[in-house]
């Protein structure tokens, strides 16, 4: 009886703690002590690592949530063997992230399908969960966003999560061209973050096809030269992983082989 009333008050108070996972594991846990012997501080220790545990899983879903992330991928779902042109060593290396310590960006450059934006996405991902702040975002949707911006005066602040987050997606980087005034306000982009926070780029065209995209070379050499300088970049040459057994075998050769990133 006396045990139970204990019980009680421990669940009342630690729902005012609003400790919700310790309450949950409560009973289970005090049970494996007696079984097995725990010390006091084996079973606090234990009571305390699930709650850190479930806090700590529900950050990780709230930023995926707000990251603007279109889904949720990981290392472990690419399919090394479809792309085996890839450099999977500098690939691995990447899910260090000692690349976000240095404040370098990661360029994936090849055709559609080959598994940019699903490295991107894995990478963002492995980010979130070492407790860095994240958002994934379009080309054309970040020039919206930038437009908005500096219609609204605010094209210098920092409080936007695509411009003062720890890592930004940028995806389908050359799919739709943009305009003069567009390409400035992503120079504007780049330079806010240069040397202050990593940039993750994915483009189906190679650099030397960039002045054709952006319309002003000496905007694109900016650009490129601040992206560039501390970065690293990833060519994947291959097939389309959507259109794999959909295309004959000399169409998918053909698109695999439009996008030579030098």
């Amino acid at each position: 009886m006396a045990e139970q009333l204990i019980l009680d008050r421990l669940s009342e108070n630690l729902t005012r703690l609003r400790l919700p996972r310790i309450k949950e594991v409560l009973s289970e846990l005090v049970l494996a002590a007696e079984t097995n012997s725990w010390s006091y501080l084996t079973l606090l220790d234990r009571l305390m690592e699930e709650e850190v545990s479930r806090k700590e899983q529900r950050r990780i879903e709230s930023v995926l949530k707000l990251s603007g992330l279109p889904w949720v991928k990981t290392l472990d779902d690419f399919d090394f063997a479809f792309q085996p042109g890839i450099n999977r060593r500098q690939v691995v290396d990447l899910f260090d992230l000692s690349f976000l310590e240095r404040k370098d960006n990661i360029l994936f450059l090849g055709p559609p399908g080959v598994g940019k934006t699903h490295l991107s996405v894995a990478l963002a991902v492995k980010a979130c969960q070492a407790g860095c702040t994240i958002h994934f975002t379009t080309m054309s949707e970040l020039i919206h966003k930038l437009r908005k911006d500096q219609e609204s005066g605010r094209i210098g602040k920092n409080n936007r999560p695509y411009k003062g987050s720890n890592l930004v997606v940028v995806d389908e980087v050359g799919y739709t061209p943009i305009d003069r005034e567009e390409c400035n306000l992503f120079y504007q982009f780049v330079a806010m973050r240069y040397e202050k926070a990593s940039t993750i780029i994915s483009s189906n065209k190679a650099f030397d096809e960039w002045s054709e995209l952006f319309h002003d070379p000496v905007i694109v050499t900016a650009i490129l030269d601040r992206l560039l300088h501390h970065s690293v970049v990833v060519n994947i040459k291959g097939n389309s992983y959507r259109l794999r057994n959909k295309l004959p075998a000399g169409v998918e050769k053909a698109l695999s082989e439009e996008v030579i990133a030098e």
